[in-house]
């Protein structure tokens, strides 16, 4: 057998559905064979339910039951603190991997065994691994501000020389750049980039380099081997084996410890939490969790970014503390800001955006309550058709309630300026969202609050 690559990444809230993290750890365990290296590329300790509960510690039941071999940090990685993360480096089986993650002026986490590159060999090849994440953690991460993230061109460019140095056949970046991993793949000397952060799959070649990604939530693995005619990769999705029991039981107790079984809400019409509904315009969670700020804060609008939204299985039936938690699994409060009409413009303009690493070009952003929108996909323009049913006054005062993370981040609605804010709410936004759950039940409907517009050049070329 030639030597072999499992990835699997962006495992995050998979660890809330015990069938769903069984059946990741079944697909790593079907296809491993002697040969076989078992790598993770980030964002597999958090977010989720028990990752809020457990500080990422649920992760380590999983590392223990399928043994991984190499791991690179997520953003998400770090969002229970630098010190949790350690401890969670130090507790687990695998080798973690990190060319670019710094913390007070040396590498982080060397003294709990974190190492730049690594080189391990199997069925006589050679293969050089090392590691990255995107340098814009500390500003998607509010809790990452003790670490500083540099350069990964550069960084993996040193530890590639390091490898090459080494003598091996082929060089393995882990990467969790996301749309990053192009210009990564373009800039350095690596035969294969396993990437992250993005939750669609990936498997394509890019200027000689084969780039990966299984996608999110634990529904794919990437199976790559080394053969005479170089690196190869099958995306295989882990939907329809069957869970693995022991993984399955302990995910289970440790769901059972936790007390978020109790049932607040019943949902009829399913909701489903796929990444094409979520950033393709309207969603109807979407609008679920906004009408939830607003009631809660009094205000004009409310805003949620799509990314904000975790993607898992459809909502439907009875639904948990435990289930509406997991739509927005991060203790940050709900805040408001106070800003004019043209700002509030300025700020939607950042529901297309297009730089964003962990998204594709065309993804919508923003799920809104209180206003209506209108957006081309195509050109990627985005107007404000109304507030609270009148026309947008430039100058008007609007009061707007999102996420306290959106006045960190300048990654997300840039607009956003901290300056604004006015308030904070006690609660975290999901408790607002299981308060709102009890008292007005979870019914949303698409109501035309994005309306998906056509370029003129479209609608040009349709009538000639």
């Amino acid at each position: 057998m030639p030597a072999r690559v499992l990835q699997y990444s962006d495992v995050e809230n998979a660890c809330d559905e015990p069938a769903r993290i069984g059946r990741l750890a079944t697909a790593l365990q079907r296809y491993r064979d002697e040969d076989t290296v078992v790598v993770g590329t980030g964002d597999n300790t958090a977010p989720g339910v028990l990752p809020l509960v457990m500080e990422g510690r649920q992760a380590l039941e999983f590392y223990d039951a399928v043994d991984p071999d190499l791991e690179t940090f997520g953003n998400h990685d770090f969002d229970f603190g630098v010190d949790a993360t350690r401890e969670i480096v130090r507790r687990s089986p695998q080798t973690w991997l990190s060319a670019n993650v710094r913390r007070n002026g040396g590498p982080f986490g060397s003294d709990v065994g974190v190492r730049p590159w690594t080189v391990l060999e199997r069925d006589g090849t050679r293969v050089g691994f090392t590691g990255v994440t995107t340098p814009r953690t500390v500003s998607l991460n509010p809790m990452a501000t003790d670490i500083d993230v540099r350069d990964p061109v550069e960084t993996a460019r040193a530890a590639i020389d390091d490898l090459r140095d080494e003598g091996v056949d082929y060089v393995v970046v882990c990467s969790h750049l996301g749309r990053g991993d192009d210009a990564l793949a373009r800039q350095v000397d690596a035969d294969v980039v396993l990437g992250g952060h993005v939750p669609s799959a990936r498997n394509e070649v890019v200027e000689g380099t084969l780039l990966t990604r299984p996608g999110d939530g634990g529904t794919a693995i990437v199976d790559l081997s080394f053969d005479r005619d170089g690196p190869t990769a099958t995306i295989r999705r882990t939907t329809e084996l069957e869970p693995h029991e022991d993984v399955c039981r302990s995910f289970e107790t440790l769901q059972a410890e936790t007390g978020l079984d109790e049932v607040i809400a019943r949902v009829d019409e399913p909701l489903d939490r796929s990444e094409t509904t979520l950033f393709g315009g309207e969603a109807r969670l979407g609008n679920f969790v906004t009408d939830a700020y607003r009631w809660k804060t009094g205000t004009d609008v409310a805003i949620q970014n799509s990314g904000g939204l975790r993607t898992g299985t459809t909502l439907s039936g009875d639904v948990t503390v435990a289930d509406v938690i997991s739509l927005v699994p991060f203790e940050e409060p709900v805040a408001v800001a106070e800003v004019s009409g043209s700002t509030l413009e300025a700020i939607f303009e950042g529901a297309a955006g297009l730089d964003l690493g962990f998204a594709e070009p065309d993804w919508w952003h923003a799920q809104v309550s209180g206003a209506v929108l209108e957006w081309n996909p195509t050109d990627h323009r985005v107007v404000v058709d109304s507030v609270g049913g009148e026309p947008l006054d430039p100058d008007q005062c609007y009061r707007v309630a999102t996420s306290d993370y959106l006045f960190h981040t300048d990654d997300e609605f840039p607009a956003l300026d901290p300056a604004d804010r006015v308030e904070r709410t006690e609660a975290c936004q999901y408790d607002v969202l299981v308060e709102y759950a009890r008292r007005h039940g979870i019914d949303p409907a698409i109501e035309g609050r994005v309306r998906r517009l056509e370029s003129r050049l479209e609608s040009s070329e349709r009538t000639e």
